[in-house]
């Protein structure tokens, strides 16, 4: 083993005994950037970033359940992205669905996909509801995979079944408005059932969210890193959550 790798796992134990585990985020959002500029960087195709961050998710997950963190939200894909080339595109799907193969494997694990499927190539859209429905009795990590998704749209698509439920119940729309609260919204998202993010962390040294979870992030706390996705480390990891529980979280007040 080379000497680096023996202090960063001497490193990591030391950041982990400095945790409180009674402060830990019970949701954790994880916007996965930079695997175009990490293959850039080491002069490899694009395709190679991509499979890079795919496995570096597998690892992560192995993190969170090390920790035992209830739930993660997975930032993989989003609406935006679906402009990109139709040659990447291809590649990240194929990506993509080798992963919820790897995924699937594990039975501990329960995944939740969200997004607009409809975006999706079928093979693909398939896949995640399988995968989905066959992994919802899991009692271990709930994994939301955030796959042509956008924060801005999940919020549309709630308040259109919010309204569509009210209209087979023969409410009107004068009475939903005068009777909508902010709860009900929640309701209605991808996310619905589930805890708001305590944290959000995105890599690659960017410092916005890119429509990560634009309802559910209104009191997240935020962690940005410098490193590309592919090479998040354990270390990279566990710093965030040492900043997180030394944090005093004050909701607005």
């Amino acid at each position: 083993m080379r000497l680096p790798e023996v202090l960063y796992r001497l490193y990591g134990k030391v950041l982990k005994k400095d945790i409180p585990a009674e402060k830990l985020p019970g949701h954790i959002g994880m916007v996965v950037d930079g695997n175009r500029r990490w293959a850039k960087l080491a002069g490899a195709p694009t395709v190679h970033g991509h499979q890079a961050g795919a496995d570096n998710i597998v690892e992560f997950l192995g993190w969170c359940r090390e920790l035992n963190i209830p739930t993660v939200t997975l930032y993989m894909l989003s609406t935006d992205n679906m402009s990109r080339s139709n040659a990447e595109l291809d590649d990240l799907m194929g990506i993509i669905a080798n992963m919820l193969d790897r995924l699937a494997e594990q039975r501990d694990l329960c995944v939740q996909p969200m997004g607009a499927y409809d975006s999706l190539p079928d093979y693909l859209s398939d896949k995640l509801h399988a995968l989905g429905e066959s992994s919802r009795n899991a009692s271990g990590l709930h994994v939301n995979i955030a796959i042509g998704y956008g924060g801005r749209a999940e919020i549309v698509d709630a308040v259109k079944e919010l309204l569509s439920d009210a209209d087979a119940a023969g409410t009107s729309l004068a009475e939903v408005a005068r009777g909508l609260e902010v709860e009900h919204i929640s309701r209605y998202l991808y996310t619905r059932g589930q805890p708001d993010p305590d944290l959000v962390i995105r890599t690659s040294g960017e410092q916005r969210l890119s429509g990560f979870l634009t309802w559910q992030s209104a009191y997240s706390e935020f962690y940005f890193c410098e490193a590309l996705w592919p090479d998040f480390r354990k270390v990279d990891f566990l710093r965030a959550l040492r900043d997180f529980t030394d944090r005093q979280r004050r909701f607005g007040s």
